[in-house]
């Protein structure tokens, strides 16, 4: 392998996408529309039990590698989407093993217990991660999309975390909970929000056939994300409200106690963030954690032609983790 600035020139660290992708909504569904990934090998599932007696399933691919990616997905995702698959493949190509986790009610089985994930939900992240020391992974990165963003950063800044972890990187990340909640309820958001809606209320209805007891009375009447994690995601995870929940998992909070090196790329023109996730002012007080802001690229999107089959957020990670190895 050549060194890191022969794999990926200082030029290809600026974001430029074609002319045709250049506004946000568009960067942001093409990917996801047209994007299809074929990765090195198929994953290998493997389901770990969690200290509450639940499950998590981890989707791997590995060949006894020393370094470990380990990748988390955006809300209602899961390890089969493109933007984690593209992830998986460019870490693979550049000598690390990968490991893509599903949340609570996202792989292909709901889980048992009654709480399911959360953008804060970090005891399962820890657990992924002690799970991964364990098979002898000396030298790991975090890579975060979106709410996974958003859970990986709170996860590193909350307290001292295991020094197998080197660095992180995430992408389109609502760094203030609140304010992106009431972005994303916004008019020329509401097709974003309203598919969201319909996932999460399916699983809510999942719930109530294990969990008779829950009260899912007026679910059809919850037309926004506030209102859900005010009526569901909040109570069931021990918050007082939707309001409480944001104030205490938002990663803005937790920038400044981040002892590891990350890297937050939010695009300027990301349809679902608003001013208060796009504040370089957040990242003042906190030594470890930088901030990059390109002009575009949407919501996990940055789809690029010109490195195929590598989109340059992939680039950019892999430029980030493997700089001063």
């Amino acid at each position: 392998m050549g060194s890191n600035s022969d794999i990926f020139p200082a030029d290809s660290w600026v974001y430029k996408p074609p002319i045709w992708l250049r506004n946000g909504h568009l960067a942001t569904i093409y990917p996801a529309l047209v994007r299809r990934i074929t990765l090195p090998s198929p994953y290998e599932r493997e389901r770990i039990p969690t200290p509450d007696d639940d499950f998590l399933d981890l989707d791997w691919i590995r060949a006894g590698r020393e370094r470990l990616v380990i990748i988390s997905h955006g809300l209602e995702g899961n390890s089969e989407r493109a933007y984690i698959q593209g992830m998986a493949h460019a870490f693979w190509s550049c000598g690390f093993d990968v490991l893509a986790w599903n949340y609570r009610s996202c792989g292909t089985e709901m889980n048992r217990s009654l709480t399911m994930y959360h953008s804060g939900a970090t005891a399962d992240l820890a657990c992924v991660v002690d799970h991964a020391i364990r098979q002898g992974y000396g030298s790991i990165q975090l890579v975060g999309f979106s709410l996974g963003g958003n859970l990986t950063l709170k996860y590193l800044g909350e307290k001292a975390r295991p020094q197998e972890i080197k660095k992180a990187v995430v992408f389109s990340v609502p760094l203030d909970l609140s304010a992106g909640s009431d972005h994303i309820s916004r008019r020329e958001n509401r097709i974003y929000e309203r598919r969201f809606l319909r996932s999460l209320k399916r699983k809510v209805i999942a719930k109530k056939v294990q969990f008779p007891s829950l009260d899912t009375t007026r679910l059809d009447e919850i037309q926004t994300l506030r209102a859900f994690d005010d009526r569901f995601t909040a109570p069931l995870h021990g918050f007082v409200d939707a309001e409480d929940y944001y104030q205490q998992c938002s990663s803005r909070y937790f920038l400044k106690s981040i002892n590891r090196p990350a890297l937050v790329v939010n695009a300027a023109n990301d349809p679902f963030l608003p001013t208060a996730c796009l504040d370089p002012g957040l990242f003042e007080d906190a030594p470890f954690a930088s901030f990059e802001k390109p002009a575009l690229g949407g919501h996990c999107g940055f789809a690029s032609f010109k490195n195929k089959p590598w989109y340059w957020s992939e680039q950019r990670a892999l430029a980030y983790c493997l700089t001063d190895e």
